[in-house]
């Protein structure tokens, strides 16, 4: 079997990062950080007539008909941009929630589970809630990320977003991958541009190392994903066999295991990227700080790494105790 992306999926990739690059380049992103604006609704509708949202919707009811491997190379795109707003939560009411899919709503959700209160990022931006009923009231908290706007609802119960949590794990693990190996390009550009004792800075073995450790944690976390994404669509196109349980336990793991590496790999990934940056790194003008603010709050949407060890933990005790793995 070939795991290696087709040549559509190759240029799904690459025509995804042009027009994110067009869009959503560093001079937006830093003007969007300044004015404190997460969410540009102009680019979120030319997200959506691109097939960002709708890409799993299928085509029959509008969408583009694509799977869950096409859309973590799309998801790691934007994770790769550093793109702000309720991506995850738009994409998956896609088809549920009217203009979802063609970008003309902004739908957030309840992702972020219970911390003296249900949290909901982008609630003042959003136009709907999944699963909800109504757009539930909220009280604004302080976020780490400048670019994701925190609430804590105070009437009535979350949402249930359990149908919908292990796309929405695995499509935010796609972020963080693409988070990852942005700072990594970041440090290992920075490492052969800065000079020090008249050579590069990347010519030392202390900062090799530290590239060398994040390019394993960014290749590792992207090939989980990848995976996890590829036996979740094959389950999916087999529902109902014999076996369905096993097969969905393994998913879940699968999944848990993906969102708990990209978890890290981002987080890592930022702070050894702030370390080879040095005292330049803790600046407000570097991009450093916003990548690793967001993988924390993205660390804490859908599951948890406590949550995500709490399921392999799971899934290798059914292996253990007479499960099949496929």
């Amino acid at each position: 079997m070939d795991f290696q992306p087709t040549r559509d999926q190759r240029d799904l990739r690459a025509g995804v990062r042009e027009l994110l690059a067009g869009r959503y380049g560093r001079d937006a992103l830093r003007a969007a950080v300044d004015a404190g604006s997460a969410v540009d609704r102009e680019l979120w509708r030319e997200l959506g007539a691109a097939g960002f949202f709708a890409l799993r919707l299928p085509e029959a009811e509008g969408g583009v008909g694509l799977g869950l491997p096409e859309a973590v190379l799309v998801f790691e795109e934007a994770g790769r941009a550093l793109l702000p707003g309720p991506l995850v939560a738009t994409h998956l009411a896609a088809g549920s929630v009217p203009g979802a899919a063609a970008g003309t709503a902004v739908v957030t959700a309840f992702d972020l589970g219970e911390r003296g209160g249900p949290l909901v990022s982008y609630l003042a931006e959003a136009d709907a809630v999944l699963g909800a009923a109504h757009l539930p009231p909220g009280e604004p908290v302080r976020s780490a990320d400048p670019l994701t706007p925190l609430h804590r609802v105070t009437g009535g119960g979350p949402a249930d977003v359990s149908a919908y949590r292990e796309a929405g794990a695995l499509l935010t693990a796609a972020l963080q991958a693409g988070s990852a190996l942005r700072t990594l390009e970041l440090a290992v550009r920075y490492a052969g541009e800065r000079e020090q004792f008249g050579q590069p800075i990347g010519a030392f073995q202390a900062v090799k190392h530290l590239c060398a450790g994040m390019l394993v944690r960014a290749e590792l976390a992207r090939t989980a994903v990848y995976a996890a994404a590829v036996t979740a669509q094959a389950a999916a196109g087999a529902d109902g066999a014999d076996g369905a349980d096993g097969e969905a336990a393994e998913v879940a793991g699968e999944i848990a295991a993906a969102k708990l590496l990209a978890d890290e790999a981002a987080v890592r990934n930022a702070r050894d990227c702030l370390q080879v940056h040095g005292g330049m790194g803790f600046t407000w003008e570097a991009d450093v700080h916003l990548h690793l603010k967001r993988a924390w709050v993205r660390a804490e949407q859908w599951v948890t790494a406590a949550a995500a060890e709490e399921l392999l933990a799971e899934e290798l005790s059914r292996i253990a105790t007479g499960g099949e793995p496929r």
